[in-house]
């Protein structure tokens, strides 16, 4: 309960007070000058921060609309690129395979390369390079002409690169493929791990092995194979070098 203190102006109560004297007689409101005393408990513990409170559950609403806005934006744009992939017409010919990067989209290099790689061959980089050197001696060049060769030089260059990006991907997703059943088939997992890293063997690639093995599980509802290449995944990464 609050404890009320009242003040109340006093006057000399003589019988020779005038009426001025008695027109300054005033009376103070009560003011309340302790308002945290509850002995009994009956307010309960103060509570603070309530704004804090509030905005944080506001930031909290804003991340979540936020996080799903974003992942909303991920599943369309994956199901556009999908879509597309699946509606372009695959080339028939070197030629058509040279015009069909062309009209590829930036992001979508890495995939179609993954796709082409069996016909990216010497017959492929043949015709690249004839047409390249037809447009680098032409005698009466257009600017057609020296956009086209720029194009093809920038196309061959990112071909390229991503092939040597791909071919050590594949050696080293063999390698990892290797390592993981080495792993799996060991009698003792912890030894098999401490050998592995004197060779230098984990990298990376077993670790991606491993997550795509994890979430292949995780569809499959293999609970236990799912849980164990977990902690198998966890050890990994405690021993794995760039």
């Amino acid at each position: 309960m609050a404890t009320l203190s009242f003040g109340i102006a006093t006057t000399c109560l003589s019988a020779a007070a005038d009426y001025r004297r008695r027109s300054n007689w005033k009376w103070s409101r009560p003011r309340i000058v302790c308002v945290g005393w509850d002995p009994e408990g009956v307010l309960g513990p103060p509570q603070t921060g309530h704004l804090a409170r509030f905005e944080f559950k506001r930031r909290l609403e804003r991340d979540a609309d936020a996080r799903e806005a974003f992942q909303r934006q991920v599943r369309e744009e994956k199901e556009r690129r999908q879509s597309l992939r699946q509606s372009r017409p695959l080339p028939d010919t070197p030629q058509d395979l040279i015009e069909y990067f062309l009209d590829t989209e930036a992001q979508e290099i890495e995939f179609e390369i993954a796709r082409m790689r069996p016909r990216l061959n010497e017959e492929f980089f043949a015709q690249l390079k004839f047409e390249l050197g037809q447009l680098r001696f032409a005698v009466n060049k257009t600017q057609l002409m020296e956009d086209r060769q720029i194009e093809l030089e920038a196309l061959e260059k990112a071909i390229l690169e991503g092939l040597e990006a791909y071919d050590k991907m594949q050696g080293e997703l063999v390698k990892a493929r290797a390592s993981l059943t080495k792993i799996l088939t060991s009698k003792d997992a912890k030894a098999t791990l401490l050998e592995m890293v004197e060779k230098n063997e984990i990298n990376r690639s077993l670790l991606a092995l491993l997550d795509e093995n994890i979430a292949s599980a995780q569809k499959g509802n293999q609970k236990q194979a799912a849980e164990y290449m977990e902690k198998l995944r966890g050890a990994v990464l405690r021993y794995i070098t760039v």
